[in-house]
């Protein structure tokens, strides 16, 4: 989750266990949670953003430490540059 764009919808960031060779592609790592894990190496995909409702939205899997979402937000953000 990148952001609350209110009215009970928020921005998102794909997450994927391949990376498809995207070079912008972002490893994600065990280490790279503050809490929580996802069960594989995984890739943010800065390129692949989408707006998705609180209801469809099942469980809460961890939170990444600041220095991964800084960079996967300066992904997002070189994306549109």
């Amino acid at each position: 989750m990148l952001a609350d764009a209110r009215r009970g919808d928020w921005i998102l960031c794909q997450i994927t266990s391949k990376s498809y060779a995207d070079s912008d592609a972002i490893g994600i790592a065990a280490s790279d949670f503050s809490s929580g894990s996802l069960v594989a190496m995984s890739y943010a995909r800065p390129g692949k953003l989408f707006t998705a409702s609180t209801g469809i939205i099942r469980k809460d899997l961890g939170k990444l430490a600041h220095s991964k979402t800084n960079e996967i937000l300066s992904g997002v953000r070189a994306f549109f540059a």
